[in-house]
């Protein structure tokens, strides 16, 4: 009898591993690679419910970068991606893309992306690709 009581204790303990493994889930995030003026910058995004919450981020004092990820812990509805040279009044949009309900892939989203600002031609380089993170 004692063999039987620790294949029920295995099996048990085996199906309780399974069940944590299960709930635990990867969530998606927005990982790019910001270089300006040989200075470089890695973020990570999470996904959120509200665009307008999302601040850019100052690159270098000459450019902004702002990642918007729409969706939740789950899956990412969409990707919008903005890019500013830095001006004296205010910023101004050099580019603004958006992937529509992109998938976790080993590759790149947006590819080695080059802009340049208006005044002096500064160049500024990202790259984004999404990923999963476990919690």
């Amino acid at each position: 009898m004692p063999v039987i009581r620790g294949m029920c204790i295995r099996i048990i303990s085996a199906g309780l591993l399974v069940a944590v493994a299960a709930t635990i889930q990867a969530a998606p995030r927005l990982r790019c690679q910001l270089e300006q003026g040989g200075v470089s910058k890695q973020i990570e995004v999470a996904p959120t419910d509200d665009p307008y919450r999302v601040a850019s981020l100052d690159v270098n004092g000459r450019f902004r970068f702002k990642a918007v990820v729409i969706g939740d812990e789950r899956r990412v509805d969409y990707v919008k991606l903005y890019a500013y040279a830095q001006t004296g009044r205010q910023p101004m949009l050099l580019q603004e893309a958006r992937y529509l309900s992109p998938a976790v892939t080993e590759g790149s989203l947006t590819g080695r992306q080059m802009l340049y600002s208006p005044r002096l031609e500064r160049e500024f380089q990202y790259e984004c690709r999404l990923i999963e993170v476990t919690p």
